[in-house]
């Protein structure tokens, strides 16, 4: 149990317990407060200046729509839910990782919390509540920022893990009762299914899955429910988590860890998922060290990461941060598991993208990374890549082979550019 008051108090007074001039971190994903950064919104006179920090949001936050009216908003994982606010002077990306998330905003970091936002599932008779479907990085604010509040929402289920808490845990509590932000799953369209028969056959029995958010991720699951032994380890559980685990797919008994558990940092999809990890004993929610640090992966058998990218260039080296002249996302958890894949035992990284954008105009396979894009993953890290038109093994190829096996995947109409 904490030292912390627990008090009670109505949304209408909460303005009144936020410093001017605070920074104020925001828990991210499902367990973003809306309810609380509404109220805010509401009252911007109530002060001069007011700073929050997030990674991503699902949602557009209430004070977006404010910025310099006194907010500024600092985002380690920009979404499209914040484009409103990309452009203006009072909105501005810090590059990280997940792993770094929590360092970042701790005391003592760059970014130190004055205040932490997040939701909490309602307490039981003793006290007892958690942190629902994300842990982030405030889970480890807990205990150390100067101010902690908690929404809390009939609608966020109990989930285990580090987000077990107590009232004491907590400065103030505000019930709002509202939906929780969904991610609904994505269409897999004749493209994604395409890339996902590609994977499949770097996933044998006995994986443990990490994957990212879209359509590739998606269909790639949907074609796993024949496989035994499965584990999962990574960054979220989401609705085709559920669907693998149900269908026996999944029983996480061969990852060298955490035996039986599905092991995430966070829960993100739609109600569907929520419900299911309710009190569910087969889901742990961890601290970001544990699902996204190296020391955790390298535990884990036969670990099988799968994420998305905006382009690769020839050399293997990837952008997953910038498309069209601006940023559009951060590394996130990207770099953690292309690393993680790296150490594990029998570690695999994939990378898998369509093979163009822009209605088949623009390449995803470049020469090299767009002017002003950051590279996210470097060359170094280039395991196996995937379009639509077929898998490729780069790890331990020189750069020479690594052009001619990136070109032979890329779409028939730009592999004569990239040639050249």
């Amino acid at each position: 149990m904490g030292n912390r008051a627990g008090r009670r108090i109505s949304i209408d007074d909460l303005p009144s317990e936020i410093p001017d001039a605070a920074r104020v971190y925001v828990s991210q994903a499902t367990g973003t407060p809306y309810g609380l950064l509404d109220r805010l919104a509401e009252a911007r006179d109530s002060w001069s200046a007011l700073e929050f920090v997030s990674a991503f949001v699902l949602r557009e936050p209430a004070p977006l729509q404010f910025l310099a009216e006194p907010f500024s908003w600092k985002s380690m994982q920009p979404t499209g839910s914040m484009r409103n606010g990309l452009d203006h002077p009072a909105f501005s990306i810090i590059p990280a990782r997940y792993s770094d998330f929590a360092g970042l905003v701790s005391p003592g970091g760059p970014l130190a919390a004055d205040v932490v936002m997040c939701q909490v599932s309602p307490p039981d008779g003793n006290g007892d509540l958690t942190l629902g479907t994300s842990v982030g990085a405030h889970a480890a604010l807990l205990d150390t920022a100067p101010l902690v509040i908690g929404q809390v929402n009939p609608q966020m289920p109990h989930v285990f893990g580090v987000g077990e808490r107590h009232t004491s845990d907590f400065d103030l509590l505000v019930e709002v009762d509202e939906p929780l932000a969904e991610l609904p799953p994505a269409s897999i369209d004749e493209t994604s299914a395409a890339i996902a028969r590609h994977i499949e056959p770097f996933i044998p029995d006995r994986s443990t899955l990490q994957f990212g958010i879209g359509a590739v991720p998606d269909a790639v699951m949907s074609t796993l429910t024949d496989r035994t032994g499965l584990g999962l380890h990574g960054g979220m559980v989401n609705d085709a988590c559920v669907d693998l685990v149900e269908s026996g797919a999944a029983d996480n008994m061969n990852k060298g860890r955490d035996p039986g558990i599905s092991v995430a940092a966070e829960v993100i999809g739609t109600r569907k998922a929520f419900d299911w990890v309710d009190r569910n004993p087969r889901v742990r929610l961890v601290h970001g060290d544990h699902s996204h640090g190296i020391p955790g992966m390298a535990s884990v058998a036969n670990f099988v990461a799968l994420q998305s990218t905006v382009e690769i260039a020839l050399d293997g080296s990837a952008n997953s941060e910038f498309a069209a002249g601006r940023y559009i996302s951060g590394p996130g958890g990207a770099p953690d598991f292309a690393f993680g894949a790296s150490v594990a035992t029998g570690g695999r990284s994939i990378l898998a993208l369509p093979s163009t954008a822009a209605k088949g105009s623009i390449s995803k396979i470049v020469q090299r990374v767009a002017e002003g894009a950051p590279t996210t993953l470097p060359s170094y890290t280039a395991d196996v890549v995937v379009t639509e038109f077929g898998a490729v093994e780069l790890r331990g190829r020189t750069l020479e082979e690594r052009a001619e096996l990136l070109i032979s995947i890329a779409h028939p109409d730009h592999r004569a550019a990239l040639e050249g």
